[in-house]
């Protein structure tokens, strides 16, 4: 607990003070994990807590960021809702929103609740540009921050600051749910329905009050986009955005609260950080869900609890030295796939086709500051290579790793 604690506090120490060690580009990108994290831990809640896996949940988001869109044109910043309390708008268009689209999903379960759910996202993307004068047809509708408060929003700063309170604001109310008597009986959604439904509780009036919660934080989120990009355009109602937070979520761990935040905000960073590098980055992470779900059900932040439980069965000299090359396993396998799927995707490439073809051959493929001849064994056995190595490593630690009560 007192671990816990010590680490929530440094997170949040390094979250005051991330303004003065990061550029404006990295800052705006803080600003955009910061906005994922709390839209996927309001989805965090329907699919952890209760159970229930949309594949919609853009609806919400989009939902909350066209209408603090509108409030911000309709107000000007002043009256009763300057710019910092824009948010207010999101939240309560997703609120009203989720009560009323969760009153139709929450009449089924299972898969067909997870088809209302699309159904309703991809209703909303189809018809978005049709409807130009709530979504502003293509184009989108712009806005601008005003003054308010004493400060200008004009500055990334103050924009990453406003985000930071609404987020912890939102993440505190969250987590003050899951101690409510209304928030205990969510998981009785996720465990047993039919038990709760004997015991006379109105099983349908939970669910949707857990979708509506979460369509409440959904729309904040929106809103926060929506300050922060001064637009908001029908693309909030992609299906991508709607993917994007689910594997997001199951990636950091939905079984946990702060789990999908983590993932999300992790996922966010890398697309930052690579997907100008490589144009394969939507493999990466599609290979990293497939490896989490098959490998790591409760997602990356079970890793810490797994670590943990292994130094205490084992003690921390023997169980230390085996999750270090644990660890450089994992990184060795990863280089080597980076390698081999970077060195195909330029095999692939339409440009590197049409210098095969002028050049009558294979030409050397550029990776890493290197030329490499592709024809040449050598330049296929390093990542084959660094992944047979990597393979056998990992087995090796996990053998060693695993005690009794494994076995058993």
């Amino acid at each position: 607990m007192r671990t816990s604690i010590s680490l929530l506090s440094g997170g949040l120490a390094l979250l005051a003070v991330l303004p003065f060690l990061l550029s404006a580009g990295l800052l705006n990108a803080a600003v955009q994990m910061l906005i994922a994290a709390l839209f996927a831990s309001a989805y965090g809640l329907l699919a952890g807590r209760a159970g229930m896996l949309s594949f919609g949940h853009a609806a919400y988001f989009g939902v909350g960021a066209f209408a603090t869109v509108h409030g911000m044109n309709a107000l000007g910043g002043t009256g009763l809702l300057p710019t910092p309390l824009m948010p207010l708008v999101g939240a309560v268009a997703g609120l009203v929103f989720g009560v009323v689209a969760g009153w139709f999903a929450t009449q089924r379960s299972g898969t067909a609740f997870a088809m209302i759910t699309l159904a309703i996202a991809e209703l909303l993307h189809s018809l978005a540009p049709q409807l130009k004068g709530l979504f502003g047809g293509e184009s989108g509708i712009s806005t601008m921050r005003m003054p308010a408060w004493g400060l200008s929003f004009g500055s990334t700063t103050e924009v990453y600051y406003l985000t930071l309170a609404w987020v912890l604001v939102s993440l505190l109310l969250l987590h003050f749910h899951t101690r409510t008597p209304a928030g205990r009986l969510t998981l009785g959604l996720r465990e047993n329905s039919h038990r709760l439904r004997f015991l006379g509780y109105d099983v349908h009036r939970l669910s949707v009050s857990a979708f509506a919660i979460s369509g409440l934080f959904s729309g904040v989120a929106g809103a926060l986009q929506v300050l922060a990009n001064e637009a908001a355009n029908y693309v909030v109602f992609d299906p991508a955005v709607s993917a994007s937070v689910v594997l997001n979520s199951y990636i950091g761990g939905v079984g946990v609260f702060l789990g999908p935040a983590l993932g999300a905000a992790l996922m966010s960073f890398f697309g930052y950080a690579v997907s100008d590098t490589t144009q394969a980055w939507l493999l990466y992470q599609g290979v990293l869900f497939v490896l989490v779900m098959m490998f790591m059900p409760q997602g990356l932040v079970g890793l810490g609890g797994l670590a943990a439980s292994r130094v205490r069965r084992l003690g921390a000299a023997r169980a230390l030295p085996l999750l270090l090359a644990w660890l450089l396993a994992a990184l060795l396998l990863a280089a080597g796939a980076v390698f081999l799927i970077e060195l195909l995707q330029r095999l692939c490439s339409q440009d590197y086709r049409t210098l095969a073809a002028q050049a009558d051959g294979w030409p050397p493929v550029t990776l890493l500051d290197a030329s490499w001849d592709v024809t040449r064994p050598g330049t296929w056995a390093w990542p084959l290579g660094l992944m047979a190595l990597g393979g056998g490593l990992l087995a090796f630690a996990h053998r060693r790793l695993r005690t009794p009560e494994d076995a058993a």
